[in-house]
This record gives structure tokens, sequence and C-alpha cells, in this order.
């Protein structure tokens, strides 16, 4: 819990960036100018945190940014943060700057580090942003619909020209621990088969008999989704051509996913959350993470949410499969 009244705040954003940090960065220095804060932006996360690398935000240092991708602090990890001595140096920082608290924008382990600079006497509230959308803590993360769309959209141009030459194609999307990402983006395109790490693969139920289906059902492209926690597109598109000599085409979104201007969704929640994060701090609270639950904006301890799971929704891969043996 805060102790003392917070007058000078620092924001950061850290690990893989998501589409919206630019929004909740905003949120966050607007509020705490409307609630008589001073801001400042630490660059390039934890580790900016620790080489004094700042800069002093103002109401019109986040003109024209809502509708940017990317991050405008930067981004970074920081081995250096990790360790004892580089978060003593980080916590230096906060007494030379004047800083009484930060508000980090992430995921896990800029989470992992927020509880570890407020054991240290600094009061964090953490902002959930990544793509993965994999946090348990909130049902929704800052980057995820628009990662989502980004992902869409480049698969409905690649099944134009498979359509075109009926060919299978294998795209690669962004998930290396989670399928959030691939079984959401697999509904929404059609894909024939999708291939996330939460279910054991059986590449002969999973693949050659969803194509074989798909082909008996009169369809002459397919489309095989796989998240990259799954294993390399490219041996996927290998198994596919050894089983069934057809010679698929292999597409790795890769750090597409993460670019690109942020959709309405999570523009909305990206201010809603860096608005909130800043209240809490004005009132008294810290060492938590901003959420939502069933829309709702909530606030979770550090800890307790650091220890929450999220599960895939199965039932989605079922819809999947219902769909799929027809195409598109």
């Amino acid at each position: 819990m805060a102790e003392k009244k917070i007058k000078r705040i620092g924001v950061l954003t850290s690990g893989g960036d998501a589409p919206g940090m630019n929004a909740a960065v905003r949120a966050v220095v607007r509020t705490a100018i409307a609630n008589d804060m001073e801001c400042i932006g630490i660059l390039r996360g934890w580790q900016g945190l620790i080489n004094s690398d700042f800069r002093k935000m103002d109401g019109t240092s986040v003109n024209h940014i809502l509708s940017r991708g990317g991050t405008i602090l930067y981004t970074a990890r920081s081995d250096d943060f990790m360790t004892p001595e580089g978060r003593d140096r980080a916590v230096a920082t906060c007494k030379m700057l004047g800083i009484d608290a930060v508000v980090a924008i992430g995921g896990d382990g800029t989470f992992r580090g927020a509880l570890e600079l407020s054991r240290l006497g600094v009061p964090v509230v953490g902002i959930p942003a990544t793509i993965d959308n994999d946090l348990g803590c909130s049902n929704y993360t800052i980057g995820f619909d628009t990662a989502c769309n980004t992902a869409i959209e480049c698969i409905d141009r690649l099944r134009d020209t498979m359509q075109s030459h009926e060919r299978c194609s294998v795209v690669e999307v962004m998930g290396r621990n989670a399928g959030f990402l691939a079984l959401y983006v697999s509904i929404a395109a059609g894909a024939t088969a999708v291939l996330v790490p939460e279910r054991e693969l059986d590449f002969r139920r999973d693949v050659i008999e969803r194509i074989q289906n798909s082909r008996l059902a009169g369809n002459t492209h397919f489309m095989i989704v796989v998240a990259e926690g799954v294993g390399s597109a490219f041996e996927i598109g290998a198994r596919i051509k050894e089983e069934l000599g057809m010679d698929p085409r292999v597409t790795v979104l890769g750090h597409i996913q993460r670019g690109g201007a942020p959709n309405a969704r999570d523009r909305e929640t990206a201010t809603r959350m860096g608005y909130r994060a800043v209240k809490a701090l004005a009132e008294g609270r810290a060492d938590c993470i901003i959420g939502t639950k069933q829309g709702d904006i909530v606030e979770v301890s550090i800890e307790e949410a650091l220890t929450m799971k999220k599960h895939l929704q199965m039932e989605r891969y079922d819809v999947l499969e219902a769909m799929g043996n027809f195409g598109r």
C-alpha cells in the first residue's frame, strides 16, 4: 500500500511491445496531471530505470500518440534488473528523480519485475499489455484484438492466392506458451486446422485428417494455423508434403503482428486502465495490477496476479472442428 501522498510517478513499458501501449502511457500522463502529479517517462523499461534514462512528460508530450503503434517510451529486456545490484540501482534512480511510484505497462515478466521493486519499497501499479492475452489476472490484455485483426487480414490475403492456385497454406502466428491468438484467429479466418501449445499434437488427427476431410467435402485449398510454441511451421509444411504429396506454402507472420495502429478496443481499454492505475495511486492503493473482469476494470494484488492462470477455452477448439470440415 502507498504510505505517502504520491507527487511524482514514473511510467515505463517493458517486454514485447503491444498496440495500445501508447494509449496507456497517454492516459497515465494526463490523469497524473489532472490529479496534481508530475510524470516522468522512463525509457527502455527496467533497464532505463537502472540507467536513469528518462524524459519529463506533460500533457502535450503525449499529443497524437493515441493512434500510434509501438511505444514512444521504447522497450527492452533487462538482465541487470534480475540481479539485486540492478534493482538497487533502480531504487536509487527513483530516489534521485523523486519518483514516488511507478506504473509498469507490459506482461508477466514486467510484473515480476514490478513485484521485486515493490518489495524494495517503491509502490508499483501494473497495466497488462501483451498480444498473447495469456495473463490470468485479466480477462483481456492490451494489444490482443489489434494483433488478431492484423493476423486475420494477412490470412485473408493469403487465402486469395491459395484459392487461386489450389494450395495449402501453413501460417505461423505468435504464441510461444499460449494459443489464445492462434485459436481466435483460426475461428475468425475459417482455418482448416489450428495447432496450439495447450493441446498435445497428434499430426494425423490434427492435420492430415483435417485436410483429407476438407478435400472430401469439395475444398481444394487449405489453411493451417500454427502457434509458434507448437513448433516450426516449415517442419509442419514438410510433413504435410511428405504424407499428402502436397506442396504447402509457409508464411511466418512474426513481428508484423505487433505493429500497426491499435484498434478501438485496445485504445479504449488502454485508456481506462491507465486512468485507473493513476487513480489507485492517488487514492493510496498500490502494488496491484489493473485488469478487466467481465468488462469492468478491477485491481488485483501483484502477488496474487502472478499466481493466477488463464486456460484456453477448448470449447472454441470444438467450434473450429465443427466448422472446418466444410471449408471457410
